[in-house]
C-alpha cells in the first residue's frame, strides 16, 4: 500500500514497478488520484467498480462493506497482464492535502480505511517529495492510524535528484525529524532516497547513492511474496493476544456490576477509572502493556454499551488461545522453510522450482541503469547471462552453478555454508593429493571464511575436474572468468 500526499509521485512508481501504464491511471502535478485503486493481475485490461469489489468471492474486499456507499463509489479495481501483479497486489491512495476541506468533503474516514488496508497489508510505503516535507494533519492522522504496523513501514523521499548534495543532507534530515515527531517509535524508520520513476535523473551528482536505494528497495519489494506467510502468521499471534487480552477486560468489568441496582453509575465510575482498571487486569492475569488497547479509542467505544450485558468469561476459551499460542502456532511454524530442513523437505514446503534458483526473485521488479547515466544492464534479464565483454558481471561458470546446486543441496549446508568437514569429505573422494586438495581449497574458498558456499563449492569442484579429466595444473590464480561476480570485489583485496 502507498500513501503520502498528493504529488509526490504515488502513480508514477507503480507505473515504474509495473514497467506501463494501467487503466485509470491519473498522473500530474495537481491532485490526480480521488480514490483507493487495486491492482490486480488478470487476463485483460479493465476498471472494476468499488461496490462489485467488495461482493466479489475470490477477493478480500468484502469487509469494506462497512465504509458505505459514498467510500465504494471512490474505489475501484484496476486489472491488468502483469508479471508483477502475479506475486504482488498494490494498493494506490488518494492524494492527501493539507485543511480542514479536504477531511469534511470526503465522505467517508479516511484514516479508518487506512487502517483495514494496514492491517492486510505486507508493506506500507509512505512517500515524500523532497520539496515538501510538511506533514498534514490528514497525513498525521493516517501514519497514526498505522501504529502496530511499524514493521510493515518503509519511507521513500522521491525526487531527490532535483536538490544537490548539501540539500538533500538538509531535507533528509529534516524529514527524519518530522518522522521522529510524528511515529511514537523509538527506532527510525527506513528511508529510501532516489528519484523512483523512469525518467532519467536531473542530477548525477548522488546518481550512485540512488542506484544503491533503488536497488534496496526492490529487493524488499522482491522478497515480499517468501515473507508473507511469516507475516500472516505473526498478524495471527497479534490479533489471539489481543483477543485474549480484550476478554479478560470484558470479563472483569461484567464481574464488577452489581445484580440489581446502581448499574449505569457503576459503568460510568469504570469508564473514568480505565486505565486503573487496565493496571488490575495486567497484573492479574500477568498481561503485557502493548496487548491493550487504546484507552481513549476504548473508553468511547464502551460508552455506546451496557456492561450488564457483557458475557461471564470462560477460562475454557482462554484455555483454547493459550493452545493455539503454545502448540498450534509453532506446529505451523514447523511447516515454514527453515535452514534445518534438508533439501527434501525444503521440496515438499517450497516446491522444488523455488529450490532451482537461489538468487531468482519472486517480484520481477525493474532494473534500470541508464536512469543512472550508466549504460543500461542487458545481461540481467537474459535468460543467457552476460556476455565475456562485460567483465564485472560474467562468470564461465554460471552453467555448471545450476546444473551443481541439487549436489551441493544433497550436501545439507548449514545457512547456504557446507562445513569444513563436509567440503574435505567431499573432495577426498575425488582421489586427489592432499597437497592438490590444498592448493584447490586455497583457490576456492575466495573469501578466507573456511567454509564453502554455493558458488566456492563449484569452483573447487571446477578444478577438480580441471585436473582429473583435462589433466591440467592448478593455476597459481583465479582466471577472472571463473572467479564468481559476487566474490571479484574481495580478490581486488588481495
Amino acid at each position: 500500500m502507498l500513501v503520502g500526499q498528493y504529488s509526490v509521485g504515488k502513480t508514477s512508481f507503480i507505473r515504474y514497478l509495473l514497467g506501463r501504464d494501467f487503466p485509470g491511471q491519473r498522473i500530474g502535478p495537481e491532485p490526480t488520484t480521488d480514490r483507493f485503486t487495486v491492482l490486480l493481475n488478470g487476463p485483460e485490461e479493465r476498471t472494476i467498480p468499488g461496490n462489485a469489489l467488495s461482493v466479489h468471492p475470490d477477493l478480500p474486499f468484502r469487509g469494506l462493506e462497512r465504509f458505505g456507499v459514498s467510500f465504494l463509489s471512490r474505489f475501484e479495481g484496476s486489472q491488468l497482464p502483469s508479471s508483477v501483479l502475479k506475486s504482488i497486489t498494490l494498493i494506490d491512495t488518494p492524494g492527501i492535502l493539507s485543511g480542514e476541506k479536504q477531511r469534511t468533503n470526503r465522505g467517508y474516514d479516511f484514516t479508518k480505511v487506512v487502517a483495514w488496508f494496514a492491517e492486510r497489508a505486507d508493506l506500507i510505503i509512505l512517500l515524500f517529495d523532497a520539496h515538501k516535507l510538511d506533514i498534514s494533519d490528514e497525513l498525521k492522522g493516517a501514519i497514526d492510524a498505522l501504529k502496530g504496523h511499524e514493521d510493515k513501514i518503509r519511507c521513500i523521499l522521491n525526487k531527490a535528484d532535483q536538490i544537490d548534495r548539501q540539500q538533500l543532507m538538509r531535507v533528509y534530515g529534516a524529514l527524519l525529524w518530522s518522522l521522529g515527531k510524528t511515529m511514537s517509535s523509538p527506532e527510525v524508520a527506513r528511508v529510501y532516497v532516489g528519484s523512483f520513476w523512469e525518467e532519467p535523473l536531473k542530477s548525477m551528482d548522488n546518481a550512485d547513492l540512488f542506484e544503491m536505494e533503488e536497488k534496496d528497495l526492490m529487493k524488499d519489494l522482491a522478497i515480499l511474496p517468501r515473507q508473507s506467510a511469516v507475516r500472516k502468521i505473526n498478524e495471527l499471534v497479534k490479533r489471539i493476544r489481543k483477543v485474549k487480552t480484550l476478554s479478560y477486560i470484558i470479563g472483569y468489568l461484567k464481574d464488577q456490576m452489581p445484580n440489581l441496582m446502581g448499574k449505569e453509575k457503576k459503568q460510568q465510575k469504570l469508564i473514568n477509572d480505565l486505565p486503573n482498571v487496565f493496571r488490575t487486569i495486567m497484573k492479574k492475569y500477568n498481561l503485557s502493556p502493548g496487548d491493550f488497547p487504546d484507552i481513549t479509542q476504548m473508553s468511547e467505544k464502551l460508552k455506546d454499551t451496557k456492561f450488564s450485558e457483557f458475557h461471564t468469561l470462560k477460562e475454557e476459551q482462554i484455555a483454547l488461545l493459550d493452545k493455539c499460542l503454545m502448540s498450534d502456532i509453532p506446529k505451523l511454524m514447523e511447516e515454514l522453510p527453515s535452514e534445518k530442513d534438508t533439501p527434501e523437505v525444503l521440496r515438499r514446503k517450497m516446491g522444488s522450482a523455488s529450490l532451482n534458483n537461489p538468487d531468482s526473485m519472486n517480484v520481477p521488479v525493474p532494473t534500470r541503469n541508464g536512469k543512472f547515466g550508466k549504460k543500461e544492464d542487458s545481461g540481467s534479464a537474459n535468460p543467457f547471462g552476460y556476455s565475456e565483454d562485460v567483465e564485472e558481471k560474467y562468470w564461465a561458470l554460471q552453467d555448471s552453478a545450476d546444473r551443481l546446486f541439487d549436489s551441493f543441496q544433497a550436501l545439507g549446508p548449514e545457512g547456504g555454508f557446507l562445513p569444513p568437514a563436509v567440503a574435505k569429505e567431499v573432495l577426498l573422494k575425488t582421489g586427489l593429493g592432499k597437497e592438490q586438495l590444498r592448493q584447490i581449497w586455497n583457490l576456492s574458498d575466495i573469501d578466507r571464511d573456511g567454509f564453502l558456499d554455493h558458488h566456492e563449492y563449484v569452483v573447487a569442484m571446477f578444478l577438480c575436474d580441471a585436473v582429473i579429466q583435462k589433466k591440467k595444473p592448478i593455476p597459481e590464480q583465479l582466471p577472472s572468468s571463473v572467479i564468481p561476480p559476487s566474490k571479484k570485489a574481495l580478490m581486488k583485496d588481495f
